[in-house]
């Protein structure tokens, strides 16, 4: 059974940074993708950055380029989404996602190409 479990959610004032976590398990972790998106109210979610866990390839949103830093640890199975300078734009729910084939993977934040997400959780920044 695919799992992915998101942490480190929380409220922030406007400038400051937090880090959220997705501990993966149920598949086989090399050579998948693992995304992170976000959905703000009466918004579309969508990508903000992703990692190929073979070769540590990443793709970001222009809107969050320079501010977020995804990485990862692979033994833990587990990809992190440093994020520094948080705006109040950047309040949402954000989910983690993970495509196990992804073949060859161009960098994708497209919703459609994630098969399995985690339940989300709420970042709140204030001005």
């Amino acid at each position: 059974q695919v799992r992915l479990v998101e942490s480190g959610g929380g409220s922030v004032q406007a400038g400051g940074s937090l880090r959220l976590s997705c501990t993966t398990s149920g598949y086989t972790y090399e050579r998948s993708a693992i995304g992170w998106f976000r959905q703000a109210p009466g918004k579309e979610r969508e990508g903000v950055a992703s990692i190929f866990t073979s070769g540590d390839r990443t793709a970001y949103a222009n809107s969050v380029k320079g501010r977020f830093t995804i990485s990862q640890d692979k033994p833990k199975r587990t990809v992190y989404l440093q994020m520094n300078g948080l705006q109040p734009e950047d309040t949402a729910v954000y989910y983690c996602a993970a495509d196990p084939n992804p073949g060859l993977w161009a960098g994708s934040l497209s919703r459609g190409d994630f098969r399995y997400w985690g339940q989300g959780l709420q970042v709140t920044v204030s001005s």
